[in-house]
């Protein structure tokens, strides 16, 4: 009886679960998430002072909704895991239940039969009644242990019945905890449907404003053409005059190589005796031909950029956006428009805070600065990459500089809606490229 009795208390003990951190983990998550709501609101409150509605105003409102969705998900998991502990904690009031009734059996049983043999002569009886001295010390032992054994039961009884008291207190916590959350998630869900409503009006101003932004989406798409052949044209450039170098040194090479051959020869002559020879000419030396000289992949590329191209590869989808708090109202491609129009742009427009700096992505060799419509343009060169920043004011490189990652190349200007907000373009020298593919994930 002794034994059960220890491996009941085991039980019980090892039966105690750790307290898990999920629900801590998130409520931080939902502390961040609150964080970027406030921090979009405000930026959607400024733009909302300074103008009329537009695509901005528009991505905006659906981060916040994005955001709000994710704070209603993330307290739906926490009543799952709440639901999930009550289950679990009624289980645990059960077993100790049926432990109680176990262990009280057993102490019922105990007390009866110590009250059959509650006197003293039945003791003495017990011991003297033994055939020899080493039974007899024996059953002075069974005796002390069975005392301790029923003393052990109530202790046991008691311990069990604290731990299921802690139990039901910790579900009468669950249930108030679950209650809370529910009237939180309540709120969100109000919240929720507001910044829905929000996002409705917002829609319909830009659909009744369909032909006036059309018109600004045709100038936009204007400028940006212009920037593309800007860019192309500063390609074209880059690759004319690494053509140029490739010849020059070419050719330097070529007149280095004849000039030693010659003074080789030279040298040979004065050294060696001249003797008349009486024998026939003989057969001419066959000339080896020229080792096939390897030629680059890409004319740009040479030994001086060679390694910044493959830095520059090998960091495909980690390089660092141009400004540092911007959100994005325009993706590479195909963007459908609130009023259905399609509109297909060859850069990622980011809107941030009129004046912001805008940094280089990556080391590399200024290869223009220009000027379109009045817009500041300027193109880095990355081995056989470019990355290009429009849409600047107060451009502080020029032509031909070296640049390093997170260098302040200038600021962000207003755009046709009047909002700050910069156009970053990438290609390689054959084609356009997904900027937001190179990006880090924010």
């Amino acid at each position: 009886m002794l034994r059960i009795a220890c491996l009941f208390l085991l039980f019980i003990i090892s039966y105690i679960p750790s307290r898990c951190q999920t629900r801590e983990d998130l409520e931080k998550q939902r502390q961040q998430l609150h964080k970027e709501i406030e921090q979009t609101e405000n930026l959607l409150k400024t733009n909302r002072k300074e103008t009329k509605e537009n695509l901005l105003q528009l991505r905006l409102i659906n981060t916040k909704v994005n955001l709000q969705d994710r704070v209603i998900d993330n307290l739906t998991k926490d009543l799952r895991i709440l639901n999930n502990n009550m289950y679990q904690i009624q289980k645990d009031i059960g077993h100790y239940n049926r432990l109680l009734d176990t262990l009280k059996q057993e102490y019922a049983k105990s007390m009866v039969y110590a009250y059959k043999n509650r006197s003293n002569y039945d003791f003495l009886n017990f011991i003297f009644s033994a055939s020899n001295f080493n039974d007899a010390i024996k059953r002075v032992a069974y005796l002390k242990s069975y005392r301790e054994y029923r003393e052990m039961q109530g202790e046991n009884i008691l311990r069990t019945q604290n731990l299921r008291k802690k139990k039901r207190e910790e579900l009468a916590q669950n249930k108030v905890d679950k209650n809370s959350t529910l009237q939180i998630q309540n709120k969100e869900m109000l919240t929720l449907e507001q910044q829905k409503q929000e996002k409705d009006r917002i829609v319909n101003e830009l659909k009744r404003q369909g032909k006036d932004l059309n018109k600004e989406l045709a100038n936009k798409q204007k400028q940006m053409k212009k920037v593309s052949n800007a860019i192309t044209a500063a390609i074209k450039r880059a690759q004319d005059e690494a053509r140029k170098a490739a010849i020059a040194k070419a050719a330097a090479e070529e007149r280095k190589r004849k000039e030693a051959e010659l003074a080789a020869k030279e040298a040979a002559a004065k050294s060696t005796p001249v003797i008349a020879s009486t024998t026939p000419a003989t057969a001419p030396v066959a000339v080896k031909p020229k080792a096939e000289v390897k030629r680059p992949a890409s004319v740009l590329l040479n030994t001086e950029n060679i390694e910044l191209n493959s830095k520059f590869e090998a960091n495909r989808g980690s390089l660092p956006w141009p400004v540092d708090r911007g959100v994005v109202i325009m993706h590479y491609g195909e963007n459908i428009l609130p009023s259905g129009t399609k509109f297909e742009s060859p850069s990622v427009t980011i809107a941030a805070d009129i004046g912001s700096p805008v940094r280089a992505v990556f080391n590399g060799v200024v290869s223009a600065v220009q000027t379109v419509e009045n817009m500041q343009v300027i193109v880095i060169q990355h081995g056989r990459y470019f990355s290009s920043y429009s849409n600047l004011t107060g451009v502080t490189v020029h032509r031909g500089q070296d640049i390093t990652t997170g260098q302040v190349l200038g600021k962000v200007a207003a755009n046709i809606d009047g909002i700050g907000a910069m156009d970053f373009l990438m290609s390689s020298e054959t084609s356009e490229l997904d900027p937001e593919r190179w990006l880090r994930s924010r």
